[in-house]
């Protein structure tokens, strides 16, 4: 299955220098130019993390592993037009394509994850993504939760501060 990231779940990954996770788990991701200018922007005010996502971006890099799509046909057009204004552009953009291709969303968004419930569209976000490659094997549970612990640290809100307690829950991409 494809998967599309906003925002949020590349900002977390990003601030800790590891994109690469995501994509040693996830093979290709894409995200949509939407998303791209939110960070432009970000980088415009300081977001330094964003430095250098372009190495990973397709097709700004030939062999870049993220993969930037955007909005096409008038079902995805329509459908992010009808999506929830308290929706950002980018939030909306990857659940509208993610709606109409099949494909499953990764936020740490509220507003965007409950959207994507209500649309049947599987997701998951920064902690599922941690639990996922600390069950794939591609991290210890030790190194995730370092890992979780400077994210926090960078600004992520989360409401767990070890992933112990949602190890024996079974993730929605898996």
């Amino acid at each position: 299955m494809k998967v599309i990231a906003n925002t949020t779940i590349l900002s977390n990954f990003a601030a800790v220098g590891r994109l690469d996770l995501l994509r040693d788990l996830l093979g290709e991701v894409y995200t949509t130019t939407e998303v791209y200018a939110e960070i432009q922007d970000g980088l415009a005010e300081g977001c330094d993390f964003y430095a250098g996502i372009e190495a990973h971006l397709y097709p700004l890099a030939a062999d870049g592993w993220l993969k930037l799509t955007s909005l096409e046909g008038d079902d995805e057009r329509r459908l992010f037009g009808r999506l929830p204004k308290a929706l950002h552009h980018g939030e909306a953009s990857c659940l509208a394509i993610a709606v109409v291709r099949g494909w499953a969303l990764l936020s740490d968004d509220d507003r965007a994850r409950k959207a994507a419930d209500n649309l049947k569209v599987l997701g998951a976000g920064t902690l599922g993504a941690l639990t996922m490659a600390v069950r794939a094997g591609v991290l210890t549970l030790t190194e995730a939760n370092a890992l979780l612990t400077r994210m926090i640290r960078a600004g992520y809100r989360s409401p767990f501060s070890n992933l112990i307690e949602l190890m024996d829950k079974p993730g929605a991409l898996e």
